[in-house]
């Protein structure tokens, strides 16, 4: 089911952890719902990116799934409203960067470990970017 022009529910809910595991990672409609704002999301970062590709490494994760990677209790993954992504186009750093000086309407960016990029999208953003490495989390700047 395609979820907008580049994204897919199938790469959305996609999870080699869940595959291992055995866990059903099925999306209800509600979630699905909030995928296709996260998707539409993602395509305006994608524009930012100028177009290069952005590969999502977790999407949606039911609670079973977002339990066995050890995610927040109240991850927005849970609710469709999250991904983690990377692009060609830069390393995480570089790519929070230029979201955060853009003005798109985000709820959460965070730069994680330096290693991928975790954005979210809310009927009311908050534009809140921060930093998560193993000093822990902190205000981007």
């Amino acid at each position: 089911m395609q979820l907008s022009p580049h994204f897919t529910l199938e790469e959305m809910i996609f999870s080699s952890t869940a595959a291992r595991m055995g866990i059903n990672n099925d999306a209800s409609l509600e979630v699905v719902a909030n995928l296709k704002r996260t998707a539409n999301g993602l395509e305006r970062v994608r524009q930012l990116f100028n177009n290069n590709a952005i590969r999502i490494s977790s999407g949606y994760r039911c609670k079973a799934l977002n339990e066995a990677v050890r995610g927040q209790p109240n991850s927005q993954h849970m609710t469709g409203q999250a991904v983690d992504f990377t692009s060609q186009y830069g390393n995480p750093v570089q790519l929070v960067q230029l979201i955060k000086k853009s003005g798109l309407e985000y709820d959460q960016l965070i730069c994680e470990f330096n290693q991928w990029v975790h954005i979210s999208f809310t009927d009311e953003p908050r534009r809140q970017t921060l930093v998560i490495d193993r000093f822990g989390t902190r205000n981007f700047v």
